[in-house]
C-alpha cells in the first residue's frame, strides 16, 4: 500500500511523511494542497494511528466530504468513518453538545442561523424603542459577530470604554445593551448562533482546564486546511488543543488570504513560526494548473506585497500565451468584447462554454455581462448568487417601475406598498386584497377609492395609502415626458429605497446599494442606445422582461459560462478566465486604495483571480464607466502595471494589438473620434502603456502617490473637477463661493451635497 507515496512529487512527499511536531505547509496556487492533506492523513492511518485520534478541520462541508472520499479510495472506508473531520463549526458543535451543561445549555441546544439571529435582534430593538433606521438589525448583527470572533463577550463589550466610545460616535450607544439582552435571550432559549460555537468553545476551555486537558489528550494529530482564513477565535482553539502533543499541521497560502471582511487574520499564518519555534516549513511551489506565462505573471504581481512568506512558484506546463490586457471604451463595450472573445473561442477553437469564466470584484458588475451574453446567445450561470435581475433589491425597484407603468399589477403593489416602511401593515394589506378580490377590482383601484370603499381601515391607514397613491400618480404623470433614466432615477431617490440601503453600513446593504446603482447605470445605457425614441420606462421594462426569461435556461445543462465574484472563485479553476473591471476605484476598490494593509489584500485578491486560469488569462478594463447614470473617466488599475511587461500584451476591444484606431466604430456602430483613455505604443515589440499626458503610467503614478500627497492648492479647486475628502470620499465640485480665506466649495458626494470651507477641507484632486 506504500505505492501512494510514489504519486507525490518530492516536496509533497516531504510534507506527507514528516508527521511529528508542528508543520507549516505553504501551498502555492494549483500545487496540490488537498492532495497533501489527504495523503498525510492516509499516511498516519496507514502507520497505525487510530482514526479517532486525528482531528482535521476544514472550512466547507464539500472540502471535508471530498477529502474523506479520497482517503477512502486510498486505504479503504473502514477507518475513515471514525475520523474527526469536518468544518470548524460542525466539529466544535460536537464538543459543545458533550459539554453543554457545563456552560448552562441543554445538550439539545438550538443553533440559530443568520435569519434567526436577525429576527431576535430586531425584536430587541423594537422592545427598547430604538430607531430601527439607526439600529439596523443587519448592522447590529455584524457588530456583535465581529465582537464574538475577537472573543469579546457581552460583559466585556459593556465594560470596554474604547468600544463604547466608538458606538457613541456612530450614534449607536445602546449596542452594548442589545448585545447583552441578545445573549440573555439566546441563553434562555437554549440557543447558540454560529459565532457562539467558536466563542463558547474558547469560554469552555478557559474556565474548565480539566475539559481542555481532556480534548488535548484526545487528539494526537491536528490538521487544518486554509489556515490563512482562520479568525482569532479559531486560531486560539487550535493553539490550545495543540499545546500538549504539538503535532499540528496547518496548510494554506498567505498569498490567497482574501477574507479579512469575515474576520480572517493573515497574521495567523505569517506568525506560525513565532507560535511554534521548532516548526518545519514545507513549500509546495510547483503549479500543476496553469501555463508558465500565467504563473510568472502572477508571481510578478504578488511579489509587490511586503507581508508575505516568500516562495518561488513555478510551472513545468507549456509556455502558453501571454496574458492579454483588453481596453474597452466603455463598460458596455467591455461586456461585448468578452462575449465576442468567448464566441470566437467556442466556434473557432472548439472550446466549451463551461471552459470560460468571468470574474469581477463586485456582484453589481454581472449586469453588463448578463446582457451581453443574452444578446449574443451565450448560455451562462451566476455562481453563488442570483441573477442580477432576480436580486431582492433589484426586484423591489423594478416593482415600483411596474406599478407606475401598469397600476393593475397586484404583485408589484403588494411588494412595494410597505417598502420602504411607511406604516402600512399586513392587516391593512390583507383587507385591501380581500376587498379587491370580492369586488373584482385591482388593489390599486381599491386604494384610489379608499374614501368611499367599505374596507374597515382606520384613518391613519387611509392617510398612508393616499400618500402612497399620490406618489405613484406623480411618477405616472411623467411617463411620457421623461425618459427611462430620468424617471427611473427619480423613483429610486423619491421612493426611499436609496436612503434605506445607504443608511445601513453593513457589507450586505453596501452590496445592495451598489446593485441599485448598477440598475440606474443600465437605465442610462438603455436610453443612450435606444432606437426610434423608444426610451421610456415601459420600453425598458419590456427589454428587462425578455432578458430575465428563464424558459431557455436549462439547469441540467452544465455547458455554460460561469459568472462570479473573485471571492467566490477561490479554489476553482477554468481553462479561460476573464478578470473584468480592472480600474482604479473598482479594483482595487475605492475604500482600500489608500490603506497599505487593505491594498495588499486587494492585490492578493487579484493574484487569486489570475491563478484560476489554466490556459488563457484576459484582463479587461473600460476607459469610461457609468456611476449613478453619469459617465466617468476611468484609470487602469495599478495591478496591471504590477505585471512584468514580458508576460503581457495589449489589445483593444476588437482584437487589434496595441493602440486603438481613432476612427474605429465601436460595438454599437458609433464612431470613436476621441483619443483612447489609455493609449498604448509599441516598444521593441513589447506592448507597454504609453506615457502620454492622459496615459496609463502617469495616472498610476498619481494614484500611487495619492496617499502621501499634500492637500490641493485652493486656487486649483474649480467647478467640474473630482476631489477626495478624508471623511466624505470622492465627490464633484459644483460651485465655488467667496474669497480667500473664506472660500467655500459646494461638492456632491455619495452621501449628499456638502458646503465645505476650503482652508479646512484638505481636499485632494483625484482627476
Amino acid at each position: 500500500m506504500q505505492d501512494y507515496l510514489n504519486q507525490l512529487n518530492k516536496a509533497q512527499k516531504e510534507a506527507v511523511i514528516n508527521t511529528e511536531g508542528p508543520s507549516l505547509v505553504i501551498a502555492g496556487a494549483g500545487s496540490g494542497k488537498t492532495r497533501v492533506l489527504t495523503y498525510r492523513i492516509a499516511h498516519l492511518l496507514q502507520n497505525g494511528v487510530k482514526p479517532w485520534r486525528i482531528l482535521a478541520l476544514t472550512f466547507t462541508n464539500k472540502a471535508a466530504k471530498e477529502m474523506k472520499e479520497r482517503i477512502a479510495a486510498l486505504i479503504g472506508e473502514d477507518k475513515v468513518k471514525y475520523l474527526w473531520m469536518g468544518t470548524f463549526h460542525s466539529i466544535f458543535a460536537k464538543f459543545l453538545r458533550k459539554e453543554a451543561e457545563t456552560l448552562g445549555y441543554p445538550q439539545s441546544f438550538t443553533i440559530y442561523d443568520t435569519q434567526d439571529t436577525k429576527s431576535v435582534i430586531k425584536s430587541i430593538i423594537k422592545e427598547l424603542k430604538l430607531d430601527d433606521k439607526i439600529y439596523k438589525p443587519a448592522g447590529v448583527y455584524a457588530r456583535i459577530s465581529g465582537a464574538k470572533n475577537n472573543l469579546i463577550t457581552a460583559q466585556a463589550y459593556e465594560n470596554n470604554h474604547e468600544i463604547r466610545s466608538q458606538d457613541e460616535r456612530s450614534r449607536k450607544p445602546e449596542l452594548y445593551r442589545i448585545y447583552k439582552i441578545y445573549t440573555q435571550r439566546c441563553k434562555k432559549a437554549g440557543a447558540m448562533d454560529f459565532d457562539d460555537l467558536l466563542l463558547n468553545v474558547n469560554v469552555l476551555f478557559h474556565k474548565n482546564p480539566d475539559i481542555l486537558k481532556k480534548y488535548q489528550e484526545k487528539f494526537d494529530y491536528i490538521l487544518v486546511d486554509e489556515y490563512q482564513d482562520t479568525n482569532f477565535s479559531q486560531y486560539l482553539i487550535i493553539k490550545k488543543l495543540a499545546e500538549q502533543h504539538k503535532n499540528v499541521c496547518v496548510v494554506g497560502d498567505d498569498a490567497q488570504s482574501i477574507y479579512s471582511f469575515r474576520g480572517a487574520k493573515i497574521e495567523n499564518i505569517l506568525n506560525f513560526k513565532n507560535d511554534y519555534k521548532n516548526y518545519k516549513l514545507f513549500k509546495l511551489e510547483q503549479n500543476y494548473r496553469s501555463t508558465k506565462n500565467i504563473v510568472e505573471a502572477a508571481n510578478s504581481v504578488i511579489e509587490k506585497n511586503q507581508n508575505r512568506i516568500k516562495k518561488e512558484v513555478f510551472s513545468q506546463n507549456e509556455e502558453g500565451t501571454k496574458v492579454k490586457v483588453i481596453e474597452a471604451l466603455t463598460d458596455n463595450e467591455e461586456g461585448f468584447a468578452v462575449a465576442n472573445k468567448i464566441s470566437e473561442s467556442v466556434f473557432t477553437d472548439n472550446t466549451r462554454y463551461s471552459d470560460h469564466a468571468v470574474l469581477y470584484r463586485t456582484n453589481a458588475q454581472s449586469r453588463i455581462f448578463e446582457e451581453a451574453f443574452r444578446r449574443s446567445k451565450i448560455p451562462y450561470r451566476i455562481y453563488g448568487g442570483l441573477s442580477f435581475y432576480q436580486r431582492k433589491e433589484i426586484k423591489d425597484l423594478l416593482a415600483y417601475y411596474k406599478l407606475v407603468v401598469n397600476k393593475k399589477d397586484d404583485e408589484a403593489f403588494k411588494r412595494i406598498i410597505n417598502y420602504p416602511k411607511r406604516g402600512i401593515g399586513k392587516t391593512t394589506i390583507d383587507k385591501i386584497e380581500k376587498y379587491a378580490n370580492e369586488n373584482f377590482m385591482s388593489m390599486w383601484e381599491v386604494t384610489e377609492k379608499i374614501m368611499s370603499s367599505n374596507t374597515g381601515l382606520n384613518s391613519r391607514a387611509v392617510n398612508q395609502l393616499l400618500a402612497f397613491a399620490g406618489m405613484i400618480k406623480n411618477f405616472s404623470s411623467k411617463l411620457s415626458e421623461q425618459n427611462a433614466f430620468e424617471l427611473g432615477k427619480e423613483i429610486a431617490q423619491t421612493s426611499g429605497i436609496l436612503s434605506e440601503l445607504f443608511a445601513d453600513k453593513s457589507q450586505e446593504s453596501l452590496a445592495k446599494y451598489e446593485n441599485v446603482q448598477e440598475l440606474i447605470n443600465g437605465l442610462k445605457e438603455f436610453v443612450d442606445t435606444a432606437e426610434n425614441e423608444e426610451n421610456k420606462l415601459n420600453h425598458f421594462l419590456e427589454s428587462v422582461s425578455l432578458l430575465t426569461d428563464q424558459d431557455t435556461d436549462n439547469d441540467s445543462d452544465k455547458n455554460k459560462v460561469t459568472l462570479m465574484t473573485i471571492h467566490s472563485a477561490k479554489g476553482l479553476e477554468f481553462k479561460n478566465v476573464y478578470v473584468a473591471g480592472l480600474e482604479e476605484k473598482l479594483f482595487p476598490s475605492e475604500m482600500s486604495a489608500f490603506s497599505p494593509t487593505e491594498l495588499e489584500e486587494e492585490r492578493r485578491l487579484f493574484y487569486v483571480a489570475m491563478t484560476r486560469a489554466e490556459k488563457n488569462l484576459y484582463l479587461t478594463y473600460a476607459g469610461q464607466r457609468y456611476r449613478w447614470g453619469q459617465l466617468h473617466d476611468c484609470t487602469p488599475s495599478r495591478f496591471i502595471k504590477d505585471i512584468k511587461p514580458e508576460f503581457v500584451e495589449f489589445y483593444d476591444a476588437y482584437g487589434n494589438n496595441g493602440k486603438r484606431n481613432k476612427t474605429q466604430t465601436n460595438l454599437f456602430g458609433k464612431t470613436n473620434t476621441g483619443k483612447s483613455k489609455a493609449g498604448y505604443t509599441k516598444n521593441n515589440e513589447k506592448q507597454t502603456p504609453s506615457v502620454a499626458k492622459t496615459g496609463y503610467n502617469r495616472k498610476l503614478k498619481k494614484i500611487e502617490n495619492a496617499s502621501v500627497s499634500a492637500p490641493a492648492n485652493i486656487n486649483d479647486i474649480v467647478p467640474g473637477i473630482e476631489v477626495t475628502h478624508s471623511r466624505f470620499g470622492t465627490g464633484t465640485v459644483l460651485k465655488i463661493e467667496g474669497e480667500f480665506p473664506n472660500t467655500k466649495a459646494l461638492i456632491e458626494f455619495k452621501t449628499g451635497i456638502k458646503n465645505l470651507l476650503l482652508k479646512f477641507a484638505k481636499l485632494q484632486i483625484t482627476e
